[in-house]
C-alpha cells in the first residue's frame, strides 16, 4: 500500500510543475485579453472622442466663417454693421413702451385709479411671453457664446 501511494505522489509531485504551469498560462491568457479588451475600448473612446471633436471644430469654423463676412475692413462700415442690431432693439422698445403710454393715457379715470386694473389691462400674458423670450434670448445667446469659447 506504501508503495502505490509513494508511487501515486511521486507521479502527482513530477506533473505539478507542468499543471502550475498550465494555469498559470490560463491565467495569463485571460489576463491578456482582458487587457487587449479595455485597449480596445479605449480606442473606440478615442474615436467617439475624435469624432465630437471634429464636429466641434466644424461648428467653430462654420461661425467663424459666418462672422467674417460682417468685417469688411472699413472702420465705418464695420461700425454701422455693429449697430444695427442694437438699433432695432432700441427701436422696438421704443415703439413698445409708446403703444403702452398711450393705452394707459386713453384709460378712462375710473380704470386709471386702480393699480390691478392697470396693471391687468397694460401687462398681459402675451406682453410676459414676449418679455420672456427676448430675455431668454439675450441672455441664452450670451451663455451660448460663452460655451462655444466666445469672449
Amino acid at each position: 500500500m506504501m508503495t502505490l501511494l509513494g508511487s501515486l505522489l511521486g507521479f502527482l509531485s513530477a506533473a505539478f510543475p507542468d499543471l502550475l504551469k498550465l494555469f498559470r498560462d490560463t491565467q495569463d491568457r485571460r489576463h491578456e485579453l482582458k487587457i487587449l479588451e479595455l485597449q480596445l475600448e479605449q480606442q473606440r473612446q478615442g474615436h467617439t472622442n475624435r469624432l465630437e471633436e471634429i464636429q466641434v471644430q466644424g461648428d467653430i469654423a462654420e461661425s467663424r466663417a459666418l462672422y467674417k463676412t460682417y468685417y469688411t475692413g472699413i472702420k465705418w462700415v464695420d461700425a454701422l454693421n455693429g449697430t444695427v442690431r442694437p438699433v432695432v432693439a432700441y427701436a422696438f422698445f421704443l415703439l413698445y413702451a409708446t403703444v403702452k403710454l398711450l393705452a394707459y393715457y386713453a384709460m378712462p379715470e375710473t380704470m386709471a385709479s386702480s393699480i390691478s386694473i392697470i396693471y391687468g389691462t397694460l401687462w398681459t400674458e402675451e406682453d410676459a411671453a414676449i418679455f420672456a423670450g427676448i430675455i431668454s434670448f439675450y441672455f441664452g445667446q450670451r451663455a451660448m457664446h460663452k460655451v462655444r469659447g466666445g469672449k
